[in-house]
């Protein structure tokens, strides 16, 4: 398997090389150089397949002969031990439950299935690996709960202060052994900042062996496309026209998707659904692409002003803006309707959405009689769990998983936003 940067097509490393180096030193990200399409028979045929078969399926044609077959089955194993049900809401409105993982978020498929595969590469190796990760809520748990305890790596987590709720807080900073949690005085692009120019940061990257463990790694997209297969085989029964609603904040899930769809999914179309953090929405609709900072909602996974993985979408598609919104439209909603949305799902069909899935949830609306619309539910509810039995004026269950952080303390290094003090805390240690 051969990348290239987004930046420049003729810099290419193989696939080891893009995993462990995460970041491509001119600030691209890494892309396949080939995406292949799976046989028309194979997806005729993925009712007859299981999820590990069909992930092996997807694995091994990305990733060709750069990995023994029975080394990457082995990999694919380990990360996928949970599934991915749709739930119908009515026959037309299907829920993708991609919370049924150790830290109950969507994040748990490529975080899992990236700390296998690193600690493939480097299991032979004398050295250690330092994985930076930013966070908006959900990837620092299930990052920690996927690299716990691995051995030859470490994780530090950089999330922002006051802006991911307490269970998610609990998931990246009770773990301990080799796993760090700092607590950043800024927002989700503050401590995405952060990692990108400690990437960029000669001192650094001779004292450390650095790694990320956010979307721009190539390893957490190639699981995230395996669901979308998984999902498509649960409605085939419809013969429907299928379409997916996406929520989305840095983009690593859309994009994703939109590799599924090259490898021969038959999606026909996609939603890119956000809260105010709209950046994408509006660039579908003007087509102009204006980052900005961050706002703060209750989806807070979301928050996200400046997409990272939005380039890798421009370059899918040759930056060709008629190209994408023939695939993609765009969505959003405020907090207020995103609760509206929450009870709609509620009191019609008896579902609890979290923040995030009631957005795509309702960007389902204007389905035709021939479309089934599935939205990502993307992470439990009781993760949220203050804003959704607020919203419903219901009391949830709390899964053990989570019920079991609430009496554990909380260890996080406090720090502000400038890079000084983060470079500093690093040669420090």
């Amino acid at each position: 398997m051969q990348l290239y940067s987004t930046n420049n097509k003729n810099l290419k490393v193989n696939l080891r090389d893009s995993v462990m180096q995460s970041l491509v030193p001119d600030k691209g990200l890494y892309m396949p150089e080939v995406i292949p399409l799976l046989s028309r028979d194979f997806i005729a045929d993925l009712q007859s397949h299981s999820f590990n078969e069909i992930a092996f399926k997807i694995s091994q044609a990305l990733i060709g002969s750069d990995i023994p077959a029975n080394d990457l089955r082995d990999i694919v194993n380990k990360a996928i031990t949970f599934p991915a049900p749709v739930i119908m809401l009515n026959e037309q409105i299907g829920s993708l439950e991609l919370w049924h993982g150790p830290s109950l978020a969507f994040k748990d498929f490529g975080a899992r299935f990236m700390a296998s595969l690193m600690a493939y590469f480097t299991k032979n190796e004398n050295r250690r690996i330092t994985i930076l990760v930013a966070t908006s809520g959900d990837t620092g748990g299930a990052v920690a709960a996927g690299f716990y305890k691995v051995p030859g790596i470490e994780v530090i987590i950089l999330y922002p202060s006051g802006k991911v709720s307490d269970l998610q807080e609990k998931q990246l900073t009770t773990l301990g052994e080799n796993i760090r949690a700092i607590e950043v005085d800024g927002t989700f692009d503050d401590c995405q900042a952060l990692v990108k120019e400690a990437f960029a940061d000669k001192e650094l990257n001779i004292v450390y062996h650095l790694s990320s463990a956010n979307s721009i790694n190539i390893a957490r997209l190639i699981p995230q496309s395996f669901y979308y297969f998984e999902a498509y085989k649960q409605v085939m029964k419809y013969g429907k026209d299928v379409i997916f609603s996406v929520p989305s904040g840095n983009f690593g899930n859309l994009t994703a998707g939109l590799f599924a769809k090259r490898m021969g999914l038959p999606v026909k179309r996609f939603i890119a659904a956000t809260n105010i953090n709209k950046i994408v929405p509006d660039y579908l609709s003007s087509g102009v692409y204006e980052p900005k900072p961050s706002l703060s909602t209750i989806s807070n996974a979301m928050d996200v002003g400046s997409p990272s993985n939005f380039v890798r979408i421009l370059d899918l598609y040759n930056g060709d803006l008629d190209a994408i919104t023939r695939d993609v439209s765009g969505f959003w909603l405020d907090d207020k309707a995103t609760k509206d949305a929450m009870r709609e799902a509620f009191l019609n069909y008896n579902y609890i959405c979290d923040p995030h899935g009631a957005i795509g949830y309702k960007s389902l609306k204007d389905l035709t009689k021939d479309e089934i619309g599935i939205f990502l539910e993307t992470a439990h509810p009781a993760k949220f769990l203050d804003t959704v039995e607020s919203a419903l004026n219901i009391k949830i269950e709390i899964p053990e998983g989570l019920a079991s952080l609430t009496g554990k303390t909380k260890k996080a290094v406090k720090m502000d936003s400038a890079f000084d003090s983060f470079k500093s805390y690093l040669l420090d240690r």
